[in-house]
């Protein structure tokens, strides 16, 4: 049955050929282990429990990641599903085995001594492009914004007497972030050089002396620049100030569910990531500065 599994995937599915040979080799690894060639005569003693067993197999060995484990597993419930819809077997017995979680990688960010070296310019300096980039950068790291959430911003939506942003999220869903003098000295002054009707908060000059809104694809390559010259991470855009946004956040005592109403996730386990991350700097804190740490 895994040479039909394997055809209706590839016809049918239209899998890649990437997962349909990843599907081949879990069941092919099954068969094996459980000592069942998974034929239709014999796929019907197939039990939850060699499920199990299999799982507990592949994890005990540690060259097998959690994620590579969850993807074999999610072959042979695959394939039982097929063999199901054929009535092959009468149940599926992969149903109600709990696989195990993916290791989620912690999210990277940027120190304060990196952005205030990105947000530095001369005293007095007039260029509009420099202005203009150092205040993205300093926004990104008072505000968390998405990228495309800034560059959507309109003139209205930047208030620096109430000290405030009003963004447009996802499915346009509208929230506030309150911003810091130092945020707002720099919008002020940004505006004196930006000479603008447009109405789009963050504008480009074309070399013609044509002012544009600017694009997303701009504002990306001047924060990859930008970091690029003060940080050593192998990320530097935009979606790295989210992360450090709400990673400084919470190291300073934030609760996270304002986090979460400031980043605008719907879900609070998007924003529960940042945690770990602060939990691993305390570590690494811990394990340097007590003694009896690494006794």
């Amino acid at each position: 049955m895994i040479d039909a599994f394997v055809e209706y995937i590839t016809i049918e599915k239209k899998y890649s050929p990437h997962t349909v040979r990843a599907y081949s080799d879990a069941l092919v690894d099954f068969s094996l282990f459980c000592g069942n060639d998974l034929s239709r005569e014999s796929v019907h003693q197939v039990t939850g429990q060699d499920v199990r067993d299999w799982m507990i197999y592949l994890l005990e060995d540690k060259k097998n990641a959690p994620r590579s484990v969850k993807q074999k597993l999610t072959a042979v419930h695959s394939f039982f599903k097929f063999l199901l819809r054929l009535s092959v077997v009468d149940k599926d017995v992969t149903r109600g085995i709990q696989t195990p979680k993916a290791d989620k990688p912690l999210p990277v960010f940027f120190r304060p001594s990196q952005i205030d070296k990105a947000t530095q310019y001369e005293d007095g300096a007039e260029d509009p492009e420099a202005i203009r980039n150092c205040l993205i950068v300093e926004m990104l790291f008072q505000t968390g914004m998405r990228r495309a959430e800034m560059v959507g911003l309109q003139d209205s939506d930047v208030d620096t007497v109430e000290k405030q942003i009003r963004v447009f999220g996802k499915r346009r869903k509208e929230r506030i972030i309150p911003i810091g003098d130092k945020l707002c000295r720099q919008i002020e002054r940004y505006r004196q050089v930006k000479s603008s009707s447009l109405g789009t908060f963050f504008v480009d000059w074309k070399k013609s002396g044509e002012t544009v809104p600017l694009s997303r694809d701009k504002l990306y390559r001047i924060v990859t620049t930008r970091m690029g010259e003060v940080s050593s991470l192998k990320k530097h855009s935009p979606h790295v100030f989210r992360h450090t946004f709400a990673t400084e956040m919470l190291n300073n005592g934030a609760d996270i569910r304002a986090i979460q109403a400031l980043l605008g996730h719907t879900s609070l386990a998007a924003t529960e990531v940042y945690s770990h991350t602060t939990f691993e700097q305390i570590l690494k804190v811990y394990n340097k500065a007590h003694p009896r740490a690494d006794k």
